[in-house]
């Protein structure tokens, strides 16, 4: 009996073995993918009669900062960008809510944010530093985990301490949801400290700086330059617009792109170096291409009647063809323009250097947070190279 009961069981054994296997591969195929790494950045900038040099460095600075948090890796893989936008000390704005207005939440839609950087304008007011901290804090979608990068800078003048609500309030918000406080003063750094800027101890572990918010902008130009701004035109052919935004967005991208290069020629060539780096500039909300990139089955599933005329009788299969060549083409522009970037930084911080050494450079919002970047996100596990 023993012998028989044995392979009984042995072929029990062996019927059973590809269930098994079936199982462990169902459970290796769907286990969900870890969400990637984030870095969440807030600006409030002040926007009280005296700041237009501030808002103007804001405008020029913006793409070389997305750039800078686009060079941060970890063992995690490369992280997720969001930026916010809020301005304070606008006598328009809500006196209620002290004078503050959220611009942008959390966003990857960079075309957006510097669009509305280039709206700013200036208009007197009081500035209620801690009511913006306060209210940034609670009102934006901060991510939970530990391994996040969350950082607020605030930059402006005057008084730290006006307002009903008290600067350790905001400061206790913050740290109560990990959030790191950076102080920018724009005026002399004594100044700064006598009007109660320097918070760093104080407000989660953050900086203290200054800076001229008068200085000119850096606008060097290089020998790269051209050549990047016709990448640049060859990136946007690429895009294929669907939905509402996207009949527009095409036109909207290239008025960016004008924006900044009528301001400020080396933050065009920024712009467009930030433009080809897939994990910084995506615009799957509207374009086919991203969307594509993010969803394999976009095609299939995407409204017809949401795409451009010439492809609202496509088939699936045609669609996925012209998705994959403009995607195709993108690649290459996008791999010509990364070498060219890698050049014209080389060349231009050798002609830093050179100019270091025949007068001192003025600190200006994107030095100043250059440097508390590189320094701050290897607390979360990041390095910026």
């Amino acid at each position: 009996m023993q012998p028989k009961r044995n392979l009984l069981l042995c072929g029990l054994f062996l019927l059973a073995l590809p269930l098994v296997f079936s199982f462990t591969r169902t459970r290796a195929v769907s286990s969900p993918k870890p969400p990637p790494p984030r870095m969440q950045v807030a600006i409030l900038l002040d926007v009280s009669s005296s700041m237009d040099g501030l808002i103007d460095q804001a405008k020029a600075q913006l793409w070389n900062l997305v750039g800078i948090l686009g060079r941060a890796e970890c063992d995690r893989g490369a992280p997720q960008i969001e930026i916010a936008l809020y301005e304070y000390g606008r006598s328009s704005n809500d006196a209620a809510k002290g004078y503050i207005r959220q611009i942008h939440g959390f966003t990857r839609e960079l075309d957006s944010l510097s669009r509305s950087l280039f709206a700013l304008n200036t208009n007197g007011g009081e500035e209620y530093c801690p009511q913006v901290i306060y209210t940034s804090v609670q009102d934006l979608a901060w991510d939970s985990d530990a391994k996040t990068y969350k950082a607020l800078f605030i930059a402006g003048n005057e008084s730290f301490r006006q307002g009903k609500l008290t600067w350790e309030q905001a400061c206790a918000a913050a740290r109560a949801k990990g959030i790191v406080v950076n102080t920018i003063y724009c005026g002399d750094k004594a100044d700064g400290i006598k009007e109660f800027w320097n918070l760093s101890a104080e407000c989660g572990a953050g900086s203290y700086s200054n800076i001229n918010s008068n200085a000119q902008v850096e606008d060097i130009p290089t020998p790269y330059d051209s050549a990047l701004y016709t990448l640049n035109d060859q990136f946007n052919v690429t895009m294929v617009g669907y939905g509402v935004r996207g009949r527009a967005a095409g036109s909207e991208v290239a008025a960016v792109d004008q924006m900044n290069y009528r301001h400020n020629k080396a933050s065009a060539a920024s712009r467009t170096s930030v433009k080809a780096q897939r994990g910084l500039y995506n615009n799957a909300s509207w374009d086919l291409v991203d969307a594509y990139e993010a969803d394999s089955n976009f095609h299939k599933t995407v409204d017809r009647g949401s795409l451009p005329d010439s492809l609202q009788h496509k088939t699936a299969a045609q669609l996925k063809d012209i998705i994959e060549r403009k995607r195709g083409e993108r690649d290459q522009v996008r791999g010509q323009i990364a070498e060219l970037s890698r050049k014209r930084g080389e060349w231009l911080a050798e002609e830093r250097k050179r100019r270091a050494a025949d007068s001192a450079q003025e600190a200006t919002l994107e030095s100043e947070m250059e440097k508390v970047l590189k320094v701050q996100v290897q607390r979360n596990g990041f390095v910026i190279k």
